[in-house]
């Protein structure tokens, strides 16, 4: 269990760094694109750090100090309970970035931005976690460093396979972000950890389950099996169809590119009931001529 309190207490101490770091450009920077950008690097960070040594525990932790799944997917739920807390409407995923821009909630400068924000954070967690890992401070991260040079593929599927499992996982991701986005926190926080805890348990064995870019950009782009056009296939083009897909379902169009509703009929809020609607075209009707008025009095 030694490796296993080293490791919640670097889960432990990135998350109190990256959120004195959010902080602090909440304190400094002025509310506009600079303090965003220092929050999307910020969560990135703390995203792709704790991602690294949570897969870490995943890999090794079964045959190396006798982890069970049951732990590796509660420290998960866990986790992405606190990310999603924590990380204060920062989205920390390029597909969530591309979708605000969909919905006309960003504009295209800032959506640049803020996805280079977020390339940068990725980069300075890896480099994070490496570092730390290089201590060898469990017997854990002596195993991670004899094999991190030889990795191979989280691809473990048929190139086409493994493009739909992460559209797939990215589709229910992003139509269970887009119902519960409203939401209250406490609603809001359960639903989407159970979402990416249960997704990425269903897609390990075929991709690893990341249906975010940026992570698997940094966790698996480096290793021996695949090349960078299927690597972007399956974690960059299938997270991005997904996502496309779950917006125009829930929405009906892309508000970006198109304004005509695809999918759903425009209908009136308010219903008139059919008994005043006949009585209304009855009174329209003209009279005939023949016709006489029951009030009018006989000869």
């Amino acid at each position: 269990m030694e490796g296993l309190n080293v490791s919640v207490a670097f889960f432990l101490l990135v998350v109190g760094a990256c959120q004195a770091l959010g902080w602090l450009s909440r304190r400094l920077l002025s509310p506009g694109p600079w303090g965003c950008l220092a929050r999307e690097f910020a969560g990135s960070l703390q995203l792709c750090s704790s991602c690294l040594e949570l897969r870490m525990l995943m890999d090794i932790g079964p045959w190396g100090a006798g982890f069970g799944l049951d732990l590796a997917l509660t420290l998960l739920f866990l986790l992405s309970a606190v990310h999603s807390a924590s990380l204060d409407g920062v989205p920390a995923s390029p597909t969530v970035c591309v979708q605000e821009l969909l919905l006309l909630r960003a504009g295209p400068a800032g959506t640049g931005a803020r996805l280079l924000a977020q390339a940068a954070g990725t980069a300075a967690g890896r480099a994070l976690t490496r570092l730390y890992w290089s201590w060898e401070l469990t017997q854990l991260h002596f195993i991670q460093n004899l094999i991190a040079a030889e990795c191979s593929s989280a691809i473990r599927a048929p190139l086409p396979l493994a493009a739909f499992v992460e559209g797939s996982c990215s589709f229910l991701f992003h139509l269970v972000l887009l119902k519960v986005r409203q939401s209250h926190p406490l609603c809001r926080v359960p639903a989407l950890a159970a979402t990416v805890t249960f997704l990425t348990y269903a897609a390990g064995p075929f991709t690893g389950g990341f249906f975010n870019p940026a992570l698997a950009t940094a966790t698996t782009f480096h290793c021996s099996g695949s090349s960078s056009w299927e690597y972007i296939q399956v974690y960059w083009l299938g997270p991005l169809a997904g996502m496309l897909a779950a917006l125009l379902l829930f929405q009906g169009n892309i508000p970006r590119l198109f304004q005509r509703n695809l999918l759903y009929s425009h209908k009136s809020k308010y219903r008139v009931p059919k008994a005043r609607v006949a009585a209304q075209v009855e009174g329209d009707k003209p009279k005939r001529k023949g016709d006489k008025s029951k009030g009018e009095p006989r000869a």
